[in-house]
């Protein structure tokens, strides 16, 4: 038998936790098998986790941690003490995708755990030289009669890696519930927040919350503020970037808004879309500040890379031509369909490369540590294609080291930003009317590469420009805007790549400050002109008008993060009581208004 090549873990922590002397007795080609007590220095989540397992020996496991925190690490360690302790004879690892077997396999072989991840159905049987198999939950689904087989033929661990794919069609759900029904023991992880449907999940044991809800159980939960206290995962920076927005609707209508403040769900898409389009000069900004960013933080981590997650294919393939342009260097483009995505991706992880644009092969569970800085150029919304992506930048490699991502400045996007610390469950018995939300349409919607296309058929984009915003951290808002390019802009693309989260905040805290000082400065000289700036009348209306609503929508965005209301719901109340169309088309009087008692709210004056 030709023994799997050693190669990088899925888990960068793995290696860390053989201890010397187990590591001295490891042959090159087969590592000694490790047990319960031959592994050290796991993180102490882990540890404690594995500890109740041991405790419970329990049939069925499911363990949520964020992205980053070590799952792989903690399954197979469990799997090589069920294997030391005669439990099981056999393993089975279920993953999203092809890549992903190989990763486990990786990660498997370095703890003398042999899995094969060329395995097909059509083999029936693995290879007696052989402890398991690595699979897709596609292929469980498309004859899960195999899998129940070989799960029956011998005393089998399964380990279900991001568990969730468990709902993700019904052939999935059930062909994952027949094959593993019989299975001695069942790992089932996560690193996500779970599905926004009501389908339960094989495996997951749910229980009734008081308003009679039934919400999945997690056995161990380690989230994303736990693990960024323990310097596990990386803490996260998000710059936002708004702008003026032109297009044209399927009926022919020309439209122009900013991104970013109120508008009707279905402008708020057109005006996104009109943002992320090849053509723009909105994409190609901030493709050129990230670089920046990316530059800055490889100043003190030098082989740090950067990821473009792209809507689909055409615009990943533009986007790439746009770096190029912007670093001189081709980046490495990795398409769903593309046979040597898995290898493109590996090579890329290994190099000391500048950036990676994909579509979805990077969405979830595929490990480049390396990856500092994002650029978030996709419509996809939804809680879960939003942790997963984060994800995967989040991972710490040593303390200190900074992940930062841009994302356009829409609500949706920036409340997920703000809620990062947020552990979600999976509910079940949700009201009927909730069931088929838009959320979870374009949850289903977002499957396909081309599905933001077809959803705004006929739509064009005629232009849009960049324009620096606000950088998010912590739950917290930060920066008062400025063009690109512009001196705030530069003060956060400048924030040093290794910092710990304390260190961050104070920070963004002081450039704040600098700039409030700054623009109070500005004011001033501006009062001091007054008569100057009156000759020209039209061009300072238009920009007291645009100061207001800027100021105004900072004032919705603070209150909402008290009092958690929704912004459209905090600009209905003010249109009832002062009167007036929506924002973009008040006047600068009627943006006054809603100001003046906005700030009364604070104050306690309702």
């Amino acid at each position: 038998m030709t023994p799997l090549p050693p190669s990088p873990s899925a888990d960068s922590s793995l290696p860390a936790n053989v201890s010397p002397s187990a590591a001295q007795s490891l042959s090159p080609a087969y590592p000694r098998r490790a047990a319960w007590g031959t592994v050290t220095s796991l993180r102490a989540w882990q540890a404690a986790a594995i500890e109740k397992y041991q405790a419970l020996a329990p049939k069925d496991f499911l363990a949520v941690a964020t992205p980053g925190a070590g799952k792989t690490t903690f399954a197979l360690r469990i799997a090589a003490g069920l294997l030391a302790d005669g439990v099981i004879d056999k393993i089975t690892v279920v993953c999203p995708t092809e890549h992903l077997k190989n990763q486990w396999a990786d990660a498997a072989a370095r703890v003398g755990i042999q899995l094969d991840p060329a395995f097909t159905n059509a083999q029936r049987v693995a290879g007696s030289h052989f402890d398991g198999v690595a699979v897709t939950y596609a292929q469980v689904g498309a004859n899960p009669q195999v899998h129940e087989t070989r799960t029956r033929a011998h005393r089998t661990l399964v380990i279900l890696d991001e568990i969730h794919h468990g709902g993700d069609s019904l052939t999935w759900g059930d062909g994952i519930g027949i094959a593993f029904a019989d299975a001695t023991r069942r790992l089932a992880l996560t690193g996500t927040p779970f599905r926004s449907d009501s389908a339960p999940i094989p495996f997951v044991r749910y229980v009734e919350d008081e308003q009679g809800i039934r919400r999945s159980h997690a056995d161990y939960v380690y989230g994303y503020a736990q693990a960024l206290r323990d310097s596990v995962v990386r803490p996260v920076i998000f710059m936002s970037y708004s702008g003026s927005m032109h297009w044209r609707t399927s009926a022919g209508d020309e439209v122009q808004a900013r991104l970013g403040e109120p508008l009707t769900k279905d402008m708020t898409k057109q005006a996104w879309r009109t943002a992320l389009d090849p053509k723009g000069q909105w994409m190609p900004a901030v493709l050129s500040a990230a670089d920046q960013r990316l530059t800055q933080v490889r100043r003190s981590v030098p082989d740090a890379g950067g990821l473009v997650i792209a809507s689909n294919q055409m615009a990943a393939r533009a986007y790439a031509k746009q770096l190029r342009e912007i670093t001189g260097k081709a980046p490495t483009v990795v398409l769903s369909d593309d046979s040597g995505a898995s290898a493109k991706i590996e090579e890329f992880s290994q190099s000391d490369a500048r950036w990676m644009v994909a579509v979805r092969m990077v969405s979830e569970g595929v490990d480049v540590p390396r990856l500092a800085v994002g650029v978030y150029a996709t419509s996809t919304s939804t809680p879960l294609f939003f942790a997963q992506a984060i994800g995967r930048f989040v991972r710490a490699r040593r303390r200190g080291e900074t992940a930062s991502v841009f994302l356009p400045s829409v609500m949706p996007l920036l409340e997920l930003a703000s809620e990062m610390e947020v552990q979600r469950d999976h509910a079940l018995d949700r009201p009927e009317a909730a069931e088929r939300s838009p959320e979870d349409e374009m949850r289903e919607a977002n499957r396909q590469e081309k599905a933001s296309s077809d959803m705004l058929e006929g739509f064009e984009a005629l232009g849009a420009e960049a324009e620096f915003d606000s950088v998010l951290f912590d739950g917290s808002q930060f920066g008062l805007g400025g063009q690109v390019g512009s001196p705030e802009e530069q003060d956060y693309l400048g924030i040093p790549g290794l910092l710990e989260p304390d260190q961050v905040e104070s920070l963004l805290r002081q450039h704040q400050k600098e700039q409030m000082k700054a623009e109070q400065h500005r004011r001033s000289r501006e009062a001091a002109t007054k008569a100057q700036r009156d000759a020209n009348a039209n061009l300072s209306a238009h920009r007291l008008r645009a100061a207001k609503r800027k100021e105004l929508q900072n004032l919705v965005s603070g209150w909402s993060r008290r009092n958690g209301t929704p912004h459209a719901q905090i600009h209905a109340e003010l249109r009832q009581r002062c009167g007036g169309p929506e924002v973009p088309q008040a006047s600068t009087e009627q943006i006054q208004a809603r100001i003046d008692l906005l700030r009364r709210w604070f104050v306690g004056k309702r």
